[in-house]
């Protein structure tokens, strides 16, 4: 009897190991907790099709949207844990959704398990082309001289779009009409249509709108000018001297998920984003810097940013009773 339960635990650890090695075996879901057409679906769709590619085998991405990424969060903090259903977002999700609202369907250090860190994103401050400003100083002047009339969109209370916003704010002596948005996509889309004034979004979903004339772009949230944008100025040389507009992307499993599909994962996903080709085609072009890690750098990356943005959200008084 003793060895027949020896060799069956033998016997599954080795299936365990056969499944592992041949993972992914059927399709794979990435949820997005955004609608279409923003940074963060853009995105997760070319690395997909990446993945797809290098694993032969489907890799979808469904747009779980709602309550502030809650809703597509909760659904992969609760799925099960086996590799077959990722989390694809923003920092939103891990670090400033805990501190908005007082009751949070997941926890973002316990649910889920760190994969890497994608992308951080260069923000631009654009507007409708009707805005009689160009730079951050005449937002400044035309806010001050009209106050309480200028409207900026962003996607979700407490993105970065937000944020970014506040600190804007703080460091001009302004104030603008926060109008939140389901995404990037709907809230551009609505600068475009001259709805609201404008927004801090990502450069890769502003580079086309720019380019065609729909909007005007004030500024980039680099430290440096945007080599498709050499004549836009930084936002800090703009008007608001040492000032900087970024967000990131990260990818997590369920908790529980076995570390060596975690490190596969990692090690795949590492794998496409680092590769030159993809990075000059969907990487550089679009504003985007590769900041892929360990897992274990991704968890303490996601605790620091807790630590750095909570200070930002109690500073603004920024809180959601829910």
């Amino acid at each position: 009897m003793f060895w027949r339960v020896i060799f069956a635990a033998l016997l599954l650890g080795f299936s365990q190991q056969v499944a592992l090695a041949q993972y992914p075996t059927k399709p794979v879901h990435i949820v997005v907790p955004y609608p279409p057409g923003g940074a963060v679906d853009a995105f997760a769709r070319v690395l997909s099709q990446q993945l797809a590619d290098l694993w032969s085998q489907q890799v979808l991405v469904d747009n779980r949207l709602g309550a502030s990424t809650m809703i597509g969060a909760e659904q992969v903090a609760k799925s099960p844990a086996d590799g077959y259903t990722l989390l694809l977002t923003a920092e939103l999700t891990f670090v400033t959704v805990p501190h908005l609202y007082e009751k949070v369907p997941y926890d973002p250090l316990k649910d889920f398990a760190p994969i890497t860190a994608l992308v951080s994103a260069t923000q631009a401050l654009v507007a409708n082309p009707s805005l009689p400003a160009k730079t951050v100083k005449d937002i400044v002047t035309l806010a001050k001289a009209q106050p309480g009339e200028l409207t900026y969109g962003s996607f979700g209370i407490g993105s970065t779009g937000h944020l970014n916003m506040e600190v804007l704010q703080a460091m001009t002596g302004t104030r603008f009409n926060h109008i939140p948005y389901s995404g990037a996509g709907p809230a551009m889309n609505d600068v475009i249509g001259g709805h609201i004034s404008f927004m801090f979004a990502a450069l890769s979903i502003v580079k086309g709108p720019v380019q065609a004339g729909k909007l005007r772009m004030i500024g980039v949230g680099s430290d440096h000018r945007s080599r498709d944008f050499p004549d836009v100025p930084t936002i800090s040389e703009s008007g608001a001297p040492g000032f900087e507009a970024k967000s990131w992307f990260g990818l997590v499993a369920p908790a529980e998920t076995p570390p060596e599909i975690v490190k596969k994962i990692n090690k795949d996903v590492t794998k496409v984003i680092l590769d030159p080709a993809f990075a000059e085609k969907y990487l550089t072009s679009q504003g985007l810097e590769p900041i892929v890690g360990s897992p274990e750098q991704f968890a303490a990356f996601i605790r620091a940013e807790i630590v750095k943005w909570g200070k930002v959200v109690k500073d603004a008084n920024i809180k959601i009773a829910k």
